[in-house]
């Protein structure tokens, strides 16, 4: 019927496609490489989430700046329209008071509101813990004639 030549080559190629498979099956459902999957499936899942929080702080921050920007100038607005009610309404040392803090808002910078501060001083007071003196006692000391080297017997 067939030959042995055929019967051999099916046979060799039958192993061969077997091992491949049973390879192939061993590796996709053996445990370290489903805990890599799953690993690997996390990672992801972890960096998204990171990217989606970093893009929600920097629109929070965008907002916030638009914001503040709009609140800056109604402030502006607000101050124009009072200023130039007052004007029109009020007397004229009223309004003028007004123009001036309006003028001294607008020119005051950070360097005004530290007036009242000092740098710290890089010097110690001459008495107190860090003076040179300090925690000798004045009746210990040596005469002043005594000489440098003196030889206690």
């Amino acid at each position: 019927m067939f030959s042995l030549t055929t019967m051999l080559i099916v046979g060799a190629t039958a192993f061969i496609i077997g091992c491949l498979l049973s390879l192939l099956l061993t590796k996709s459902l053996s445990p370290s490489e489903k805990k890599s999957r799953t690993l690997e499936t996390r990672l992801k899942e972890t960096e998204d989430k990171l990217n989606d929080y970093q893009q929600e702080v920097t629109d929070h921050f965008a907002q916030t700046a638009q914001l503040v920007n709009n609140l800056t100038q109604n402030y502006k607005e607000v101050h124009e329209h009072l200023a130039g009610s007052a004007l029109k309404l009020a007397n004229v040392d009223i309004s003028r008071q007004l123009l001036d803090s309006g003028v001294n808002d607008s020119q005051t910078d950070l360097g005004d509101s530290d007036k009242g501060f000092q740098p710290p001083k890089d010097w110690a007071p001459g008495e107190g813990a860090l003076s040179e003196g300090y925690g000798l006692d004045k009746e210990n000391e040596l005469p002043e004639n005594t000489p440098d080297h003196v030889i206690i017997k």
